[in-house]
């Protein structure tokens, strides 16, 4: 049976499928629309997606798509181990600027569920990092948004020192939360 587990911010959801294991290795069901539909979560996941970062150390994000093409965001580690964070930007949240994080590691098969409305970011835990995340809307560049990974206001427990993190140019020159245009997601 999969475990969904509510974080402190309850729309983020931590997801463990149950390994089934013998002597040849183990089998999980990753997704399953009817297993998670009876927990409530009903997305309709349009496209997957692969990453890998090759050093340890590496951060990407903190990035959202608005609306019309908002994205919620499925993912796990397939090689290594990442700490992965989920900040919510909808501007009439209780909990606008808040954040969780949650180690995924391609041992344990642990899942991120992200919403809409929240920005999505992760370091790398390990060299050679082999992400997989399932999206509920295409890409769209024209709504692509992001606000600064390390921002100061929303004080992230980053497992990296900033002066080693590994990042984009395109990463380093994101807003503040502060200073992030008012985004909508619906």
């Amino acid at each position: 049976m999969t475990t969904i587990t509510p974080l402190a911010l309850p729309e983020v959801l931590l997801i463990t499928p149950k390994r089934h294991g013998d002597a040849r290795g183990w089998f999980a069901e990753t997704w399953s629309r009817r297993t998670l539909g009876e927990a409530g979560v009903t997305f309709d996941f349009v496209q997957d997606n692969q990453a890998y970062s090759a050093r340890k150390g590496t951060v990407r994000g903190l990035h959202f798509q608005t609306a019309p093409h908002a994205q919620a965001k499925l993912i796990r580690a397939l090689r290594g181990a990442i700490y992965d964070v989920a900040v919510d930007v909808r501007p009439a949240s209780a909990t606008f600027g808040q954040w969780v994080g949650a180690e995924l590691t391609a041992e344990g098969g642990e899942q991120l569920l992200v919403p809409r409305g929240f920005a999505h970011g992760y370091c790398t835990l390990t060299d050679d990092c082999e992400l997989f995340y399932k999206v509920d809307g295409l890409y769209a560049p024209d709504c692509e948004g992001g606000i600064l990974w390390n921002d100061p206001d929303l004080a992230i427990d980053w497992p990296v020192d900033p002066a080693e993190a590994i990042t984009s140019d395109k990463d380093k020159v994101l807003p503040r939360l502060k200073d992030m245009p008012e985004a909508r997601f619906e």
